[in-house]
């Protein structure tokens, strides 16, 4: 009779664990909630370049969700500006890394007071100027209360806006914003040339 009274007591005590390992098992394993983007049916293009723009050559829209997947240099151009001359810089770039995934995007904004005033004539100088290849878009709002919502995000993600032309952010292949780079930062400098190689590097 002692085995017994010791044997119900040791069996009601596994039985209770037992019950709390299961209950603890089925919450690790309940299915986690879907991200924000996923339900938003975006899962495969990250919020950053989710917006449609018009692009330079023929004001049609494009949607930047194209370059998923890809490292992306967003820079603010501009015609009449001592950075001009960085056009070239930036179209040998992407002539150097498109094909590892680089893509340089270029947004012409006359918020400096140094662009052409049609997106006719910004896209004849790009083209006769200086060869440009990589995508252009129409004349933008890349700082202030009208700033496009592209731009207003790399500002929140890096803390900086646009000081002036040829502002430089590098988006990862992950959409993640991996930092922002003055007007000064030329395309030929060297850490900026290896923090590029080090995102293509990645996938």
């Amino acid at each position: 009779m002692r085995t017994s009274v010791s044997v119900f007591p040791r069996l009601a005590f596994v039985g209770l664990a037992l019950a709390l390992l299961g209950g603890m098992a089925s919450a690790q394993t309940a299915p986690a909630p879907a991200p924000a983007a996923s339900s938003a049916g975006s899962a495969s293009c990250p919020a950053i370049l989710q917006h449609t723009v018009p692009r330079l050559q023929d004001e049609k829209p494009q949607n930047l969700c194209q370059y998923a997947g890809k490292v992306v240099l967003v820079v603010n151009t501009a015609s009449f500006c001592g950075f001009t001359p960085q056009y070239k810089g930036l179209e040998a770039l992407y002539a150097r890394y498109k094909d590892r995934g680089l893509v340089v995007l270029g947004f012409p904004s006359n918020d400096f007071n140094q662009e052409a005033d049609s997106n006719r004539k910004i896209a004849e100088f790009c083209e006769n100027t200086y060869g440009v290849k990589f995508p252009m878009f129409v004349a933008t709002h890349v700082t202030g209360e009208q700033a496009h919502p592209l731009f207003r995000q790399l500002a929140q993600a890096t803390g900086t806006r646009p000081r002036w032309n040829f502002y430089k952010y590098l988006i990862g292949r992950d959409g993640r914003v991996v930092d922002a780079y003055s007007s000064m930062t030329s395309p030929e400098d060297r850490a900026f040339i290896r923090e590029i190689e080090k995102q293509l590097a990645l996938r």
